[in-house]
């Protein structure tokens, strides 16, 4: 079965760094879109950060130049790096990869977030001074 484990998660003051972890098992990794989400209370959840197969990049607009995300097929893991990270920022971080039968996902995560079947349990970012 797939499973999808997040770590990395903490308080971080404003203008900090933190990097996410994301572990993905139960599947073949290397095949797959793989992105982050986030969710704030009272907020719906929107996508962060996408990555494809062939490792192109899609970032939510306001991430742009202070987000990266990369994947290590050999450790089947995906990250984000976050830098400059402000309150805004603050919410449950979400791991997500699509339906196995699917591919190239990425290109709608924005928008369309049902193609991603698979959610690990969040870890929780908070900017805050």
């Amino acid at each position: 079965q797939v499973q999808l484990v997040e770590s990395g998660g903490g308080l971080v003051q404003p203008g900090g760094s933190l990097t996410l972890s994301c572990v993905g098992s139960g599947f073949t990794f290397k095949y797959h879109d793989i992105g982050w989400f986030r969710q704030a209370p009272g907020k719906e959840r929107e996508g962060v950060s996408c990555i494809g197969a062939s490792s192109d990049r899609y970032y939510l607009e306001s991430v742009k130049g202070r987000f990266t995300i990369a994947r290590d097929n050999a450790k089947n893991t995906l990250y984000l790096q976050m830098n400059n990270l402000s309150p805004e920022d603050t919410a449950v971080y979400y791991c997500a990869t699509e339906d196995p039968s699917l591919r190239k996902s990425c290109g709608s995560f924005l928008t369309d977030q049902s193609a991603f079947d698979y959610w690990g349990q969040g870890t929780q970012v908070t900017v805050s001074s």
